[in-house]
């Protein structure tokens, strides 16, 4: 039995598909949560199923602002153990039709705001000389994918900036690892054709899409102290559509 019992965490993306899983998780196993969106409404409803939580809507493009709201968790939770790191846009394009600033905005929410997030976590996790950090990266970052040149390229900068945390932090007791969904059963994989869908699962050696629970189970687990040992790594949750 994992143990995260009154563990403070931070879950960012928490409105999407995997982020209302990752919540209900980690509350269930009786973590102390604050969950942020950009979204009102979806963050009320989150509070109204989960009422032990607390919600807070940032917008991560607001980079400037990513300290002050680090302490603000920090205060909040009185201390942050673990951060999740969820957040994450698509603005899909041919690469000679993408424009600059589609490729900014997707870098700057994946992989920047990723990368400020880690920072100013890791400067409250060092005064323990405690912290897990989970990133969310996904398959295309390790396959590439057809019009998301921008979104694969955040994806894959996650993976290598994971890597190069869980160096630098190793000795202080901060793991820092990711987890890559393949395709996951979402609002937004309903919406996808279903000709298409069968193409797709047709790929898929399990013969069907994953789950926002096969996501937050992972994370969980590696958020545990079961995990400890385990830093640097990226655990691919695909049903074996991609193999590492």
């Amino acid at each position: 039995m994992l143990n995260l019992q009154n563990k403070k965490v931070l879950i960012t993306g928490a409105t999407g598909g995997i982020g209302n899983c990752l919540v209900k998780k980690f509350d269930a196993l009786g973590s102390k949560i604050v969950a942020t969106g950009t979204n009102e409404n979806k963050l009320k409803i989150l509070k109204e199923n989960f009422e032990n939580i607390f919600t807070n809507q940032f917008k991560l493009n607001e980079h400037d602002k990513i300290e002050n709201f680090i302490d603000e968790v920090d205060k909040q939770l009185g201390g942050i153990d673990i951060l999740v790191n969820n957040a994450g846009i698509t603005l899909d394009n041919l690469s000679i039709r993408l424009t600059e600033q589609d490729w900014k905005k997707v870098i700057d929410v994946n992989l920047t705001s990723t990368f400020l997030m880690c920072k100013y976590a890791i400067k409250k996790m060092l005064k323990k000389k405690y912290g897990k950090i989970i990133n969310i990266t996904s398959i295309v970052g390790h396959t590439g994918n057809l019009g998301q040149a921008n979104y694969s390229a955040s994806k894959a900068g996650i993976v290598a900036f994971s890597k190069s945390l869980a160096i630098e932090y190793a000795k202080k007791k901060i793991n820092v690892n990711c987890v890559s969904p393949g395709f996951i059963k979402t609002e937004m994989t309903d919406k996808i054709n279903e000709e298409f869908k069968k193409i797709l699962i047709s790929k898929i050696p399990s013969g069907d899409l994953g789950t926002g629970e096969d996501v937050s189970n992972c994370v969980a687990f590696l958020a545990s102290e079961m995990a400890n040992y385990i830093n640097g790594e990226t655990i691919h949750v695909n049903g074996g559509m991609y193999m590492a």
